[in-house]
């Protein structure tokens, strides 16, 4: 489309501009008296915005795995239903945290009414959320914990339970006893963290006729450094029964790993969300058990709580979405189904 700049405007005369003058004057008194009330709760989201439409911003950990495209597909639905816009922006990588902290002090400037963030890290972006809250813009958090108060709800897995989960599933793989490994993902992340606890407290049942022979290494944000600690570990422990891991990139180097050193199948393999490749595997029998989250309800409910808080409707402090083990006993069960497989083409369009 060709833009085309509009004609100058004549310049007014003084008794037009000083009648314009008062008239705005007015207007503005009139815009201070009726801005001043609090929302009403239950209002539209029209009529919360004055007819215009309200604008979130959601800004993921990262934009490059499964679980991120399954949460912006629910996003968008949500605000295809409540009639607002998404913004959808955030690091390529899952340690970027400089990255995600710009985007949060960008979205602030812009003026958007409300921000649903998944923090990278729990302790930095405090200070921005902060700082939304200052210019009385409403945050949800979701996927993982902030190290603060400041924000109106917490939208996530119970990320300790789903640690527990795989710790009981890979129990009952290895026979009740044998050598395991948790291999952790990176540091500074809460949600991972409070799995890895989760699995480390459940995993104390089990002693001694299990020994956790590792439970200090990191796989890293990215599959090839994952990949490289995998291998290293595997040829630490060569006699190792068991892993679990506390993401999709750990878990699917593990599993890559575990396939070139023939073990795959044989080492049994526990963990945490899925993508096409680790959900094969637990048909074949190379995966043996995924903590499934509900990642596409995740971004639904973030930018439903985000709309419910901008309409002064009280919201809970903490929404939790549900975790499941997913074997392949269960795996074709259509509520599971539906976890493996969200309507992601459906919304992103």
């Amino acid at each position: 489309m060709v833009r085309t700049d509009p004609p100058k405007p004549m310049r007014p005369k003084p008794f037009l501009q000083t009648l314009a003058v008062l008239l705005l004057g007015a207007a503005l008194n009139t815009i201070s008296l009726t801005g001043c009330g609090t929302r009403n709760k239950g209002a539209t989201a029209a009529e919360v915005s004055g007819n215009k439409t309200l604008e979130i911003a959601v800004i993921p950990k990262g934009t490059t795995h499964m679980y991120w495209n399954s949460v912006h597909a629910g996003a968008a639905k949500a605000a295809k239903e409540l009639g607002v816009i998404i913004h959808w922006q955030g690091p390529l990588k899952e340690d970027d945290r400089q990255v995600q902290i710009q985007t949060v002090q960008n979205f602030i400037s812009r003026g958007v009414d409300a921000i649903a963030l998944a923090p990278l890290d729990a302790r930095s972006l405090v200070p921005v959320v902060k700082a939304a809250g200052d210019k009385g813009i409403p945050v949800v958090i979701f996927d993982s914990d902030l190290g603060s108060d400041a924000y109106r709800s917490f939208v996530a897995t119970d990320n300790g339970e789903g640690g527990r989960l795989a710790a009981r599933r890979l129990a009952e793989a290895v026979g009740g006893k044998g050598n395991v490994i948790l291999l952790r993902y990176a540091e500074g992340s809460a949600s991972t963290t409070h799995r890895e606890e989760g699995f480390l407290a459940e995993m104390k049942k089990f002693e001694p006729a299990i020994k956790l022979v590792s439970a200090n290494q990191y796989a890293g944000v990215t599959m090839e450094k994952a990949y490289q600690v995998a291998q290293n570990l595997l040829n630490r422990y060569p006699d190792v029964d068991g892993v679990f891991c506390a993401n999709e990139v750990s878990t699917q180097a593990v599993l890559r790993a575990l396939q070139t050193a023939r073990k795959a199948g044989k080492v049994k393999l526990v963990g945490f969300d899925a993508n096409e490749t680790l959900v094969n595997a637990l048909r074949t029998g190379e995966v043996h058990g995924l903590a499934v989250q509900d990642p596409f309800g995740m971004g639904y409910l973030a930018v439903k709580t985000a709309v419910q808080a901008l309409q002064g409707e009280t919201v809970s402090r903490r929404i939790d979405t549900g975790v499941t083990m997913v074997t392949a006993d269960n795996m074709t069960e259509p509520q599971v189904g539906a976890l493996l497989h969200p309507e992601i083409a459906k919304w992103l369009q």
